[in-house]
Order: C-alpha cells, then sequence, then structure tokens
C-alpha cells in the first residue's frame, strides 16, 4: 500500500479496512487480519495497525473478542457507507463540482464515464 502524505497513516488504514468491508472481502461477522498480519502485510509498524483498530472500535466499524481477534461488526457496512457518504458529500464533492463548472464537464459526461468506470471496475454488479 503507498501512503499519501496529506493524511494520518493509521486512517488510510481506517479507510483500506473499510474498503475491504465494503467489497466483501472481509465480511460482518467475520475475523479480520491481526494486527501482526495486517502490519506485516502493509509494511507497517504494528502500533499503527492498533491504533487504526482503536480508531475503528470506537467508530464501532470493529470489535475484539479475547482469544479471537478483531472482526467487522455486523453493522459495518451501514455504519462505514455513513461516515464516507458524509465525508464525502462535506469535503470532497464541493471541490469537485467546482472542477466540473470550471472545466465546463455536465452532468450527461459524468454519467457516461460512470456507467463505463462501474462496467469496467466492478463487472459482476452490472
Amino acid at each position: 500500500m503507498e501512503f499519501k502524505e496529506k493524511q494520518s497513516i493509521y486512517i488510510q488504514i481506517a479507510d483500506y479496512i473499510s474498503e475491504q468491508i465494503l467489497l466483501g472481502f472481509w465480511p460482518p461477522g467475520e475475523r479480520i487480519p491481526s494486527v501482526r498480519d495486517l502490519a506485516a502485510s502493509l509494511e507497517v509498524n504494528p502500533n499503527t495497525v492498533v491504533r487504526t483498530y482503536e480508531f475503528l472500535q470506537a467508530k464501532n466499524i470493529i470489535s475484539s473478542q479475547r482469544g479471537i481477534g478483531y472482526s467487522a461488526a455486523e453493522n459495518a457496512i451501514d455504519l462505514i457507507q455513513a461516515d464516507r457518504r458524509e465525508r464525502f458529500l462535506e469535503t470532497e464533492l464541493p471541490e469537485f463540482f467546482k472542477t466540473m463548472y470550471l472545466l465546463n464537464i455536465s452532468l450527461e459526461d459524468l454519467r457516461t464515464r460512470y456507467a463505463k468506470f462501474v462496467a469496467v471496475e466492478y463487472p459482476s454488479t452490472t
């Protein structure tokens, strides 16, 4: 995983974990990788993953069971979608609209490109 400089690594890892849950790779109710396993696969310090897991636990997206490990909460998908939707609508969408306006990109252009994106990136859902 390549990390961006403008955002804390633990937040980027939380976004990665959330994406894995949304994509169904780590379904709700099932175990997610241990701190050590995830740290090794992402090539980060285990303490960073601990911080990420604590952050996600505080948001009730994951939970820990002694002796079993961490798992995605049953309602993790709803919680993640609500959080990410709010973040997108409040921070990213206004900048996106500004760019669309400045470059004279129509909603029809956007609709066409979005359809192509979904067909290529997520063909099993169309």
